[in-house]
């Protein structure tokens, strides 16, 4: 049978609870990587899952209500908030929300030019030689700041990234579904053990910055829980509104830093390039899961509009940027139920559980660790997802031509990132200076690389050609009929 035949188009034939059941099982599939975002930047968790929630029901609107795909966090511009606002600060997370917020517009532009000369024409200069490596440093880039987070207690963090592993390996149903987010409780489960069998107050700040932590048996090795947070667990309200105007890009009007600005968005924005290509994949991947081809009906332009759209209003108010969630296209592989009404009700439980700060406290509070062990899965499997998009596109690395735009990428996006300590190198225009990061200058070489390039009578690596065949590798028939007269001339 076909997927058309197997699957269920229309839930609500099975009636209201059921309903209900499969739509919390899509917000609980996406909630544990949505809420990490804000986590680990700063930002806020109420108004991350209220703007996941709005995002994912401005994006059916848009698309016609068809294209049944949720809306959650973007990892791949952690980058962009690390190189603005490094330590989460407040003041300095606006202008960083303000560059995202321009490189939603990118996705509108992206957007009305396939609408005006077609899918192929424009996707062309994004092909995977470009974006394979660009998905690829992006999780290369982040792996340090995890590893940072895991140093405070490395037991916990292993302890961690085990249960998501085995969940992910071992586990059947929902459990290899949601491995992220049973990693997060099982590990903090074992901290609050050990912080009550173990747990001592320490100082692990400095005289002018004091920094309370309980750690296990006093030891500045074993952090596990920061005690300024747990406290804001107790104070927190249930009930509160999830956006406060000194969050929001608001609070920029009238005492803005232009340079500052400037610096953000020619920083932040370059990223949508990544995560421009990782909507195609995620569209297509939906498209193949539930048997509809949405790239043609209602249209990529459309569901790039609604992502884009979905990303410029979140980050205006002080969310992440969004994108359409892998997560959620595994449920409905497992479930079979492609209606898009349940992926709506899962947008109205994230809304609704936006209006606890008791919540947003208690995600907050969750051990630097933890969140580590978490986070070094998450990046690594960043970097695979981009190693996978050169294999299967089958990039021939033969070509000297490939290899330069790869090792450029790589080499920039990477080597620019570990060369200071702010990950950028400063371009200075007149009186401001601009920092640049290495995934943004990266970014660009390739796509300005991949365009300039010439495909025809490029050199190839005959010698390791040579030599691959000798080991028995399989070659096309013009590669073969190339070596062979190479070994002629010789």
């Amino acid at each position: 049978m076909s997927t058309q035949e197997n699957g269920i188009y229309d839930a609500r034939k099975l009636g209201a609870p059921k309903m209900t059941v499969l739509g919390a099982q899509h917000m609980f599939a996406m909630f544990g990587a949505t809420v990490l975002v804000p986590a680990i930047t700063g930002l806020s968790v109420s108004a991350t899952l209220l703007f996941a929630g709005l995002g994912t029901l401005l994006f059916h609107l848009i698309t016609k209500r068809k294209v049944p795909a949720f809306l959650g966090s973007s990892f791949a511009f952690l980058a962009g908030y690390g190189a603005i606002a490094p330590h989460g600060e407040k003041e300095l997370l606006p202008y960083a929300c303000l560059g995202v917020a321009c490189a939603g517009l990118l996705y509108l532009i992206l957007a009305g030019l396939i609408k005006a000369f077609g899918t192929e024409r424009v996707i062309r200069f994004f092909p995977p030689i470009v974006t394979g490596p660009i998905i690829i440093a992006i999780g290369l880039t982040l792996a340090g700041t995890a590893v940072s987070s895991c140093s405070a207690n490395w037991p916990l963090a292993i302890i961690a990234i085990g249960i998501v592993v085995i969940c992910n390996v071992c586990g059947k149903g929902m459990v290899k579904i949601v491995p992220i987010i049973l990693g997060v409780i099982g590990a903090c489960l074992v901290a609050i053990i050990c912080c009550v069998a173990f747990g001592e107050v320490i100082d692990i700040g400095t005289e002018q910055d004091p920094n309370l932590v309980y750690a296990i048996a006093g030891s500045g090795k074993l952090v596990l829980f920061d005690s300024a947070k747990v406290d804001a667990i107790k104070n927190a309200a249930w009930i509160g509104l999830p956006i406060k105007g000194s969050e929001t890009v608001f609070s920029l009007i009238g005492n803005a830093d232009g340079a500052l600005i400037a610096t953000s968005i020619i920083t932040i924005v370059p990223i949508a390039l990544a995560t421009i290509v990782e909507h195609i994949g995620d569209i297509s991947a939906i498209s193949s899961t539930v048997g509809e081809n949405y790239v043609k009906d209602p249209g990529l332009h459309r569901t790039l509009t609604g992502d884009g759209l979905a990303t410029t209003i979140a980050s205006i108010f002080g969310a992440p940027a969004n994108t359409t969630y892998g997560e959620n296209t595994g449920v409905l592989s497992l479930t079979r139920v492609f209606d898009p009404r349940v992926i709506r009700l899962a947008a109205y439980f994230a809304i609704v559980f936006s209006f606890s700060p008791k919540l947003a406290a208690c995600i907050s509070a969750i051990p630097t660790p933890v969140m580590g062990g978490i986070s070094l899965v998450l990046y690594g499997m960043i970097s695979a997802v981009g190693v996978r998009n050169v294999v299967e596109s089958h990039i021939d690395f033969s070509k000297v031509r490939n290899v330069i735009i790869a090792a450029l990428i790589l080499g920039l996006s990477v080597g620019i990132k570990y060369y200071d300590a702010s990950g950028c190198v400063t371009i200075s225009i007149g009186s401001v200076n601009i920092p640049l990061t290495g995934l943004a200058i990266g970014a660009f070489i390739g796509i300005v690389l991949n365009a300039i390039l010439p495909f025809d009578k490029e050199p190839e690596l005959t010698g390791l050609k040579k030599d691959i065949s000798n080991e028995g590798v399989t070659v096309s028939k013009t590669q073969q009929k190339k070596i062979n007269k190479s070994r002629k001339k010789h």
